[in-house]
């Protein structure tokens, strides 16, 4: 039997964090287990939410009904209350109630007999400030004063307009300082790398200039903001003392991140380019999923609920549809950011459901989007990097494009232009000399009669090959027409350096090239001068006429000798680039 690999161990040790964090049975056996006291509990539903915990305790006994499954309440206005009997416990341990799900529970009340014959109350959930529960948590959290005998506490619960799904949990303090401290920190670490994330994509907004990162950046902004909203960890570190945010904040960041991701794919599937009423379409939906917020939260009824929920779920419908069509229409990266979504997506419908009063509160519905997430979001930004890295290459290509040949490589003539014009200044200024040759291929018109146009080409091409390999690196290898090459050959040089790189051009040419059809090999015929190295400063005009000039003067000079194929090499002496002094053959 083969070990393990390393990667297989690191995600064994993953998810048993991941258990030992939610409590999710039969992964582990944990060393104390959470006993679950919801479904021993009997309720009853206030409808007016206006009763009193002496009423409800003093009603008739069948006035309540066993909670015999985990189920959800639509209340209205109206409250839930719970009867839970608790048993004698330890009292050398204290002991406390915690109530999950605090992003759907407005308000939590935990009524405990007193010695008087009153109660003593404590009060939490997210219309009430973080700092001012009785215990500051994540979630609702109360504690048990007397355990040393069964007592019978009331726990009332009310939620608007989301349907509310109670799950209470009896826990000492022990167990409840593991959870705090599992939750706190697979939360954290999510965060962190969130936040890594989130600056490596600012990093790549800033590198790319893609409006597709600023998208993206935006998107896993909400994400964080709605996790930490979700799980109860913004209320108790960043708003304690903010009840209004406490409660709008997983809503709001909730429909902000929905409309983030619509204009996060319409940038990167680039809807623009192929349908123009398409992509208005997605920006609408976009800014709707910014500004219904402020409706939510100023109507905060079932209506703008169900709203809500269909605008999460036609949008999870609407970004899947949208990056499958720009697939279809050749968008190739849009394809790959169905596969990036499909975490979330598989993970969304637990909340959503959940929100919608359709599932009861689980496990799955408090992290199957973190989780999820947790896999996007990574994934997404790799799929930007390709993505951006693909149009970088291009858009470099096209920028070479205007300085290179596309058949051989060469640089153009205006570059050529460029750097003999600084070999002059150059040359005039250190008083060195530079050489400047004007190479053809003389049997390019043969080799494409006889074999073809492609194999002409495939000659051209052989031909730049073999001048670059001949000249250095600081040289300049340039095609300025179909047939001819001019070759600059930086300073300091002499007149017998010239003649031998010449003769050593000819020759190379003169060698079976395999690449061609039958061995065919190239001839070359060349003309050279040296460009002058007096100390005169000319102007810049002056000196682009001469560069001019000089180039005319090597064209005429090699249509000249193309009348005797018997020379292949003509060298120009210094003097005739300003007179007609007579040519010296090689």
């Amino acid at each position: 039997m083969s070990l393990p690999s390393p990667f297989q161990r690191l995600l064994a040790r993953a998810l048993m964090l991941l258990a030992l964090a939610t409590g999710f049975p039969g992964w582990v056996q944990a060393a104390t287990v959470e006993p679950d006291a919801t479904l021993q509990a009997r309720y009853w539903v206030d409808p007016a939410g206006t009763a009193s915990v002496d009423s409800v305790a003093a009603a008739p006994a069948d006035q309540l009904q066993p909670l015999e499954r985990h189920r959800s309440f639509t209340l209205g206005q109206g409250a839930l209350w719970l009867r839970l009997e608790m048993p004698a416990m330890d009292p050398a341990r204290r002991w406390f109630i915690m109530l999950d799900g605090s992003a759907f529970t407005d308000h939590a009340s935990l009524y405990q007999p007193d010695t008087a014959g009153g109660w003593q109350v404590q009060h939490a959930g997210d219309h009430v400030p973080v700092a001012q529960w009785a215990i500051p948590d994540r979630s609702p959290v109360f504690a048990l004063d007397d355990t040393r005998a069964p007592r019978t506490v009331w726990l009332r619960l009310d939620n608007h307009p989301a349907p509310l799904s109670p799950r209470t949990y009896l826990l000492n303090a022990d167990d409840l300082q593991q959870k705090r401290a599992w939750t706190y920190l697979l939360v954290g670490g999510y965060l962190g790398f969130g936040l890594l994330v989130l600056f490596l994509g600012w990093v790549h907004a800033r590198l790319y200039a893609d409006r597709a990162f600023v998208a993206y950046v935006v998107y896993v902004a909400c994400m964080l903001g709605f996790q930490v909203a979700f799980t109860g960890i913004g209320g108790l570190f960043f708003w304690p003392h903010s009840a209004g945010w406490n409660s709008a904040a997983p809503a709001v960041f909730m429909l902000w991140l929905t409309g983030a991701g619509i204009w996060f794919v319409r940038e990167v599937c680039a809807i623009s380019r192929y349908h123009r009423g398409l992509d208005r379409f997605a920006l609408v939906w976009s800014v709707f999923g910014l500004l219904y917020p402020a409706a939510y939260l100023t109507l905060q009824s079932a209506p703008a609920l169900a709203v809500l929920n269909l605008y999460g779920l036609l949008s999870v419908l609407l970004s899947m549809g949208l990056c499958l069509w720009a697939w279809r229409q050749g968008e190739r990266y849009a394809g790959w950011m169905v596969l990036g979504f499909l975490p979330v997506h598989l993970g969304y419908p637990f909340p959503a459901l959940r929100a919608a009063g359709l599932l009861p509160d689980s496990w799955g519905a408090q992290y199957a989007v973190l989780i999820g997430s947790a896999i996007e979001i990574p994934l997404l930004l790799y799929i930007l990097h390709r993505r951006a890295k693909h149009f970088s290459e291009n858009r470099a290509r096209l920028r070479v494009l205007d300085s290179t040949d596309p058949l051989t490589g060469l640089t153009v003539t205006p570059v050529l232009t460029l750097r003999l014009r600084d070999a002059i200044r150059r040359a005039r200024r250190y008083g060195h000399r530079c050489g400047l040759l004007l190479v053809e291929l003389s049997n390019h018109a043969d080799i494409r009669t006889h074999l073809g146009s492609e194999a002409g080409d495939r000659s051209l091409v052989v031909a730049a090959a073999r001048l670059t390999r001949v000249m250095r690196d600081v040289d300049t290898v340039c095609r300025v027409t179909d047939t001819r090459f001019a070759i600059l050959v930086e300073g300091p040089q002499r007149f017998e350096h010239i003649r031998l790189l010449a003769q050593h051009i000819v020759a190379k040419g003169l060698e079976p090239a395999s690449l061609l059809p039958e061995d065919t090999s190239l001839r070359f015929r060349l003309v050279s001068t040296m460009l002058p190295a007096d100390r005169e400063t000319a102007a810049e005009e002056e000196e682009r006429v001469e560069v001019k000039r000089t180039l005319e003067r090597l064209h005429h000079a090699l249509d000249e000798l193309a009348d005797d194929p018997r020379r292949p090499v003509l060298h120009l002496p210094q003097e005739q680039a300003r007179a007609t002094a007579p040519a010296t053959p090689a």
